[in-house]
């Protein structure tokens, strides 16, 4: 990825949560127009890493896209409750799917290119009907709709995580977009990714865990403001964690110290998890621990981002004379 890749491109973001996309988006050289979020926490988040942002605390619902028209990038995470496998996969009758909003902000914003995030069951043919519609309206406007399936794992986020994203662009940019393939190497494991957080109390079982924690993260999952606390995920989940050597019953204040039992599973801390996700240490979370954790797991992770937003960046600046590499074709279907 060139560091200067998108100098000059600026991104209107949807949905910004906790920031990992817009982490993201800064990597690939994005400058943030405006970050759109409805959580104050979440705003807090933004604002307090990146004072110089535009952050407005707003539903998406009331967002005029023409006050951004002509935007480089449109980028968003709209709500994955409606097609999760988790919840009722409701879709369109989900009063939580705000799909038609990002479509109106995109035809009033008309943006150079678009990338939206979302879970991958929206990939599943329960939905099919749903992705054409959604194609379909994005055709209408002039853009060349595709969708992939990218996991965090393959671009060195620790952590199996399959996410569905979605580019449009013009036909000439189109043409010179190609998915990002990943790292070509193995993530690191949970315990060499976090071993010197969890070391940092002198915990005496700290080596032994790191060394037993050979594997990558489950999905962490955020949880939704309806049902409980700060925790790694429902049975499942926790039964990966345990093997793992990690208790995934809650989180934890602080990493275990010299009392905890040195063959027992810790839990994990907030910075933990943000490591797990790919956010950088110095990005710090604001709100209770239920709050920053709900930002943390429900964040899309900074380096997948990045490595998409580069690929359209390299797609909207290229010249006409460059060497476009093939493209794939449309996968709604």
């Amino acid at each position: 990825m060139e560091d200067d890749v998108a100098v000059g491109l600026a991104v209107l973001e949807l949905c910004a949560g906790g920031g990992g996309q817009a982490l993201g988006l800064e990597a690939a050289g994005f400058a943030c127009a405006a970050a759109i979020e409805l959580d104050t926490a979440s705003c807090a988040t933004l604002r307090q890493n990146r004072p110089h942002w535009q952050v407005i605390q707003a539903d998406i619902r009331n967002l005029n896209g023409l006050d951004f028209r002509g935007i480089d990038l449109l980028a968003g995470g709209v709500p994955c409750p409606p097609f999760s496998i988790a919840g009722q996969q409701l879709g369109r009758d989900d009063d939580r799917d705000l799909f038609p909003q990002a479509l109106r902000i995109i035809e009033e914003s008309h943006p150079a290119a678009v990338m939206l995030e979302n879970v991958p069951g929206f990939a599943s043919a329960k939905f099919r009907t749903y992705r054409h519609r959604l194609a379909a309206s994005l055709m209408r406007m002039g853009y060349v709709p595709r969708w992939t399936i990218l996991n965090a794992c393959d671009f060195g986020v620790p952590q199996l995580r399959p996410r569905f994203l979605l580019t449009a662009l013009h036909q000439r940019a189109a043409s010179r977009f190609v998915w990002p393939e990943g790292l070509g190497q193995q993530p690191p494991s949970v315990g060499d990714a976090i071993s010197d957080l969890m070391a940092s109390r002198s915990w005496p079982g700290a080596f032994a865990w790191t060394r037993a924690a050979s594997g990558i993260a489950p999905t962490i999952v955020g949880g939704s403001r309806k049902h409980g606390g700060p925790d790694l995920g429902p049975t499942r989940a926790r039964r990966q964690w345990a093997t793992l050597g990690v208790d995934g019953l809650g989180i934890a204040d602080e990493p275990p110290g010299p009392g905890f039992p040195a063959d027992g599973h810790p839990r994990l801390t907030l910075a933990m998890v943000a490591r797990l996700q790919g956010f950088p240490d110095s990005w710090q979370f604001a709100g209770k621990k239920t709050a920053a954790y709900r930002q943390i797991g429900n964040a899309f992770p900074p380096p997948v981002a990045a490595q998409v937003a580069s690929a359209i960046a390299e797609a909207l600046t290229a010249t006409p004379n460059s060497s476009a590499r093939r493209s794939q074709p449309s996968l709604f279907a």
